[in-house]
């Protein structure tokens, strides 16, 4: 890829990467950070697999935020990788989602390194935000006590 290519591309995705950032979301950038972040995870992890796709940006994103808005019970923390463009932090992380086929976007509830509800693309896509919200909070309500 050139280098123009690749500045473009920093510049399109940034507004992208600071939604979740200002939501306290830790961004993962390098397969060592992810690693040593998944070594050290205890308690619960929300995991957005953050993504330029239309469905990331209209309602994986909005979803996660709006979950941990409102729920009363919340993961420990925050995470995400961004496919496509962090390749290696994304595959990674996906390494610890043992049983689920890679999608993003998409988002996971870790307690400790194993996953306890994945919401991948397909129940992302075509969904209205509130379903998404209320898929998020349940699974909150369930794991985060």
């Amino acid at each position: 890829m050139s280098m123009a290519y690749e500045e473009y591309m920093k510049q399109v995705v940034k507004p992208m990467r600071e939604e979740l950032v200002r939501s306290n979301f830790k961004e993962l950038l390098t397969p060592e950070e992810v690693e040593e972040f998944m070594n050290n995870a205890t308690g619960t992890t929300l995991v957005v697999v953050n993504s330029v796709c239309g469905c990331a940006a209209g309602l994986a994103r909005p979803a996660a935020i709006k979950a941990i808005e409102e729920s009363s019970v919340t993961p420990n923390q925050l995470v995400t990788v961004f496919a496509g463009q962090e390749r290696e932090a994304t595959a990674k992380m996906r390494e610890y989602f043992t049983g689920y086929e890679p999608s993003s976007p998409s988002i996971a509830l870790l307690q400790g390194k194993e996953v306890v509800h994945f919401i991948p693309r397909e129940d992302i896509e075509g969904n209205e935000v509130e379903h998404i919200v209320d898929n998020i909070k349940n699974a909150f309500e369930k794991n985060c006590k």
